[in-house]
């Protein structure tokens, strides 16, 4: 059973400043190493310390990346200039500045989108993909998260959703929300803001949920923002690109880590991605959900960054 590795700290942090945007990225582990960029979920979250550790330090260098208004980027929760194709833009801008030729990308649930995206617009610059809890970005995906799909599974918190809204706003939920957070009605975006966090916590951690551990409204409106900004504009993709894309990235090595238990990014989504990419390796973990976490999981991600380095030096 793997392991994380031992925890480490950055030897250069860097800042890209574009479109008043300040993007964070760092770099750890071997100046010399295979390079390597985290791509983290949401979106809207950001990297955090133990995300350095699923790579070996001695083997990779590893580039953690904060998309822009999310984690250490600022301003926090800044909605202009921030789309998918942007992000893009930022992780090969992010590239060139490094002065790295090819790497290996690392992506979970929205990452996972994200890394996808960028193979397929820069093939030619990705040793291979290790990818977590695959988040298609297809309306199914959308649908199966916040209409007909788990709420079935968690009516309680569902109810709980879809009553912090107006009437007016039931039937496009996804567009209310995000209105009412970016509106000038405080205590209804506080309201929302608390909802949308306590359904998103209890469908991703699942039996581990603690309702009484909800941060304060105020330190999460900027995650809860980008997140219903990306959702209310359809992730900025049309539907299904990623899967009719695939023609152009079957060639690189690729590993799919997927829990059977993840209600957030069900688990017909990897084995769909599957089917495009014959050549990708899935591994389906049996007691595992969305989170990277858990000893099941942090094994497979652990292993997939240490076989993805024998196969690219290979």
């Amino acid at each position: 059973m793997k392991t994380l590795y031992p925890t480490i700290e950055p030897y250069a942090t860097h800042r890209l400043e574009v479109d008043g945007h300040r993007v964070h990225f760092e770099e750890c582990g071997n100046p010399d190493g295979l390079p390597a960029v985290f791509l983290h979920g949401g979106p809207g979250s950001g990297c955090r310390p133990e995300h350095r550790r699923f790579f070996d330090p001695e083997r990779y260098r590893i580039v953690l990346l904060d998309q822009r208004g999310c984690g250490r980027s600022e301003p926090q929760g800044e909605l202009r200039h921030n789309d998918t194709g942007k992000l893009l833009e930022d992780i090969e801008a992010v590239r060139v500045r490094l002065g790295i030729n090819r790497w290996v990308l690392y992506g979970g649930s929205w990452g996972a989108t994200l890394a996808l995206l960028y193979a397929q617009r820069h093939p030619e610059r990705v040793l291979g993909l290790i990818l977590r809890g695959v988040f298609l970005a297809r309306r199914y995906d959308l649908d199966w998260f916040v209409r007909d799909g788990v709420r079935r599974v968690y009516p309680d918190h569902w109810h709980e959703l879809i009553t912090s809204l107006p009437v007016s706003g039931w039937n496009d939920m996804i567009q209310g929300m995000y209105k009412a957070v970016i509106g000038g009605n405080e205590a209804l975006q506080r309201r929302v803001v608390r909802a949308w966090t306590r359904w998103s916590d209890a469908v991703t951690l699942g039996g581990d949920f603690r309702p009484d551990r909800l941060p304060d409204p105020d330190t999460v409106l900027p995650k809860v923002k980008i997140e219903l900004h990306y959702a209310a504009h359809h992730y900025f993709l049309k539907d299904n690109q990623i899967l009719e894309d695939c023609r152009k990235i079957r060639s690189i090595p690729c590993t799919i880590v997927h829990g059977r238990w993840d209600l957030v990014c069900p688990l017909e989504a990897a084995f769909t991605l599957r089917r495009h990419l014959p050549g990708a390796r899935l591994r389906v973990l049996e007691r595992s959900g969305h989170v990277a976490r858990g000893e099941e999981m942090i094994d497979a991600l652990v292993d997939a960054t240490d076989r993805m380095a024998e196969t690219v030096s290979s």
